[in-house]
C-alpha cells in the first residue's frame, strides 16, 4: 500500500489538534492552599470517595448485607466513585 493513503495534510492535523485542545481552559486545575502549598483539589475528592467506599463497607457489614450482596468491592467501589464524582460537582461545578 501507498503511504500517501495515510498521511493527514499538515492543516488537517494542526486543526484536530486545535479541536482537542479547545476544552482546556485558562484558570487552571482546582486546587487550594493547605500549609502554604497548592494542594490539588482531585485529592481532597478521592480521599472523600475512598473514605464513602470504607463507611459503605462499614454499613453492609453491620446490617448484615454483606452476606448477601454480591461482588461487594465493585458496589463499595462504586459507591466511593459516585461521592468522589458528587463531591467534586458541588464543591467545584464541575
Amino acid at each position: 500500500m501507498p503511504d500517501s493513503l495515510f498521511r493527514a495534510p499538515a492543516w488537517l492535523l494542526g486543526l484536530v489538534s486545535a479541536l482537542c485542545l479547545s476544552g482546556c481552559a485558562v484558570q487552571g486545575a482546582p486546587s487550594f492552599v493547605v500549609a502554604g502549598a497548592f494542594f490539588p483539589a482531585w485529592m481532597a475528592c478521592a480521599a472523600i470517595g475512598f473514605a464513602a467506599a470504607a463507611g459503605a463497607r462499614g454499613i453492609f457489614v453491620a446490617t448484615g448485607l454483606a452476606g448477601v450482596l454480591p461482588l461487594q468491592f465493585f458496589v463499595c467501589g462504586a459507591i466511593g466513585v459516585l461521592a468522589a464524582l458528587g463531591c467534586s460537582l458541588v464543591w467545584f461545578g464541575r
